[in-house]
């Protein structure tokens, strides 16, 4: 990954919605634009909701890992 090497990793595993949406905006208002945040999320209900909220705040959902029941989101601030 480079430089898209995650600033801030929030682990949501076990949570379901809205937590891990709700722990995505609280981790994203802290850090600087253009940093990395990578939520790791095992509600199924995130793979529509964290593209979702990118597209509705204008971050950028890098890119999305799954690994069994265990989803991994990739996303960019801002500027």
């Amino acid at each position: 990954m480079g430089q898209d090497k995650p600033h801030r990793t929030v682990d949501t595993s076990g949570t379901c919605c809205p937590e891990p949406l709700m722990q995505a905006h609280r981790a994203i208002k802290t850090m600087q634009p253009g940093q990395v945040l990578e939520l790791i999320s095992t509600d199924i209900g995130s793979r529509m909701d964290i593209p979702a909220w990118c597209g509705r705040t204008g971050h950028e959902l890098l890119r999305t890992k799954e690994d069994g029941k265990t989803f991994r989101y990739y996303v960019r601030k801002r500027a």
